[in-house]
């Protein structure tokens, strides 16, 4: 994995990418999609993201920035992942309350709500639009915060997930010519429904680093997941214990991610960068701090560069500390995307803080989180740790699949 001090390569990669420039998916219709009072998917969590990606001025005058202002995606860009019968329940769910809770519409989770299907197609075409630029050629990098639900099965809404942006993302790379794609997933949780879209696809690698699922929702995500009978290898899942801090973390993003990449080569990155792996947030039990997760983005940037050409789609995800953690990564991963990288213990904007307090009742944090310290997998296995234990598992069930050597870097 490149260092995140790295002062030769990654930086004249990253210099040789301005052009053709970044995409940048944002309205503030995309704060359509709320399931109400009290559920953690809080519309705020975007509204202060963008509002802090503009007070740090990430998109001020960048060079080669694009926006798109998405209207709902259609039918058939929704139907490229998603059953018709499920996208018809949908609608009547949006339109008329209907609920359908073996489709996972009314529950708990998903509680449906009035222009549901419109919100929810709206991200979807975000991240489908993003993904036709990086496939002509008109962007090298794209970033979706509103995106990234990667919970969403064709048939069902799951996990605050209704419609699965990154799958038809990812498929709308391949109708267009890609030959293979690489997802990264980094949410706390599996990335349960884009691995189940691309099972057995061996164009499609998904990745997922996330808390064990013995432990926490969806269930799945083990190490001895690893692709369906065509597509052996293609699927790899890293299991975190509990309290998995940031450091350990990212030793465990390095001991897996750039290898399995850079066998697979992909034409195209998409990464997820759910951020509910955080120590304060409620729906996890694992504790990777702001920076461990900014230091994630830069890694993924790299290796975009590295193996791409530079073809990276960024997409949000989970995140339920939605104004002391969600907009600060965030924000580092959109100012790695437009190349304005932020840096640990960087200041935040009073404007936004004075934001926070409004919005959210409480202060603010001054500044982004102090740099991380990374141990590399290569200082060594330890088999009294239990990452370096999930690690090990992990390594062991794929990497001969992909010809690796699961005892070696």
């Amino acid at each position: 994995m490149p260092s995140t001090d790295s002062t030769s390569s990654p930086e004249a990669a990253r210099a040789a990418a301005a052009a053709p420039g970044a995409c940048v998916v944002w309205s503030p219709e995309l704060l359509g999609y709320d399931f109400g009072p009290g559920h953690p998917m809080a519309p705020a969590r975007l509204d202060l993201t963008m509002g802090l990606v503009r007070a740090l001025g990430l998109l001020d005058d960048g060079p080669g920035v694009t926006f798109v202002h998405p209207e709902p995606a259609p039918d058939e860009v929704l139907e490229l992942v998603h059953d018709p019968e499920y996208v018809a329940a949908v609608r009547a769910a949006s339109e008329h309350g209907t609920t359908d809770p073996h489709r996972g519409l009314g529950t708990e989770d998903d509680p449906v709500f009035p222009g549901m299907h419109e919100a929810a197609a709206r991200i979807v075409a975000g991240s489908w639009a993003a993904a036709g630029e990086i496939a002509a050629g008109r962007a090298a990098h794209a970033v979706n915060v509103a995106g990234g639900m990667h919970h969403a099965r064709a048939g069902a809404a799951s996990g605050f997930c209704v419609y699965n942006d990154a799958s038809v993302a990812i498929r709308r790379l391949l109708d267009e010519g890609v030959e293979r794609v690489a997802y990264v997933d980094l949410d706390a949780h599996h990335g349960d429904g884009v691995e189940e879209a691309f099972w057995d696809d061996p164009r499609v690698l998904t990745v997922s680093v996330h808390q064990s699922g013995t432990t926490l929702f969806p269930g799945t995500g083990f190490a001895t997941d690893v692709g369906g009978p065509r597509a052996q290898g293609t699927a790899v899942n890293v299991a975190l214990p509990r309290r998995t801090d940031g450091a350990r973390w990212l030793r465990a993003v390095d001991a897996v991610v750039p290898a399995v990449l850079r066998t697979f080569g992909p034409d195209v990155l998409v990464t997820q960068h759910g951020c509910d792996a955080h120590g304060e947030d409620p729906l996890s039990d694992l504790d990777v701090s702001v920076d461990a997760q900014r230091t994630a983005a830069a890694w993924v940037h790299d290796l975009a560069h590295e193996l791409t050409g530079g073809r990276w789609l960024a997409l949000g995800g989970g995140g339920y500390a939605i104004a002391r953690v969600v907009p600060l990564v965030w924000s580092a991963v959109v100012g790695e995307v437009v190349h304005r990288p932020v840096t640990a213990g960087a200041p935040l904007p009073q404007e936004w803080r004075a934001r926070v307090a409004e919005v959210a009742g409480f202060d603010a944090p001054r500044e982004f989180g102090p740099p991380v310290e990374v141990r590399r997998w290569r200082s060594g296995y330890d088999p009294d740790d239990e990452v370096d234990r999930a690690v090990a598992a992990t390594r062991r069930a794929v990497f001969p699949l992909l010809g690796l050597d699961p005892h070696f870097d």
